[in-house]
């Protein structure tokens, strides 16, 4: 049963109901590659899985931080307001409509999925 995701309250799958990537997308993702191919991006963005694993409101979003020598990720709910974190890792691209989802642009409809601790996420 879907969950709700952040920001513009759309319905993910939880994962264990997530399709994968498969064959029947090779056209679909050959198609995307070829464009963040066209624009330079094809080593700055990818893919991702969108998927719920529990409720997240609208005015929280998720933050991943990292423990470099331990070699982990972590991923904590932080209210969207209070978070120092700063830097958008994971967005989605929303359906057009009347209601701007936080963090849209004023020209590209999307969400914020996740935002990163900027000097952990850095090589």
């Amino acid at each position: 049963m879907p969950t709700q995701t952040s920001s513009a309250s759309h319905s993910l799958p939880r994962f264990e109901d997530a399709e994968p990537l498969g064959p029947q997308d090779a056209e679909f993702a050959k198609d995307i590659k070829a464009v963040l191919e066209k624009h330079g991006n094809l080593d700055r963005f990818g893919l991702v899985l969108l998927h719920d694993h529990f409720a997240v409101d609208r005015d929280e979003v998720l933050v991943e931080t990292n423990d470099v020598q331990a070699r982990t990720l972590h991923v904590e709910v932080e209210k969207k307001a209070e978070t120092k974190h700063a830097q958008p890792s994971q967005w989605r691209f929303v359906a057009d409509s009347g209601e701007k989802p936080t963090g849209q642009s004023d020209s590209i409809p999307y969400e914020v999925l996740m935002l990163c601790l900027t000097l952990a996420c850095e090589d």
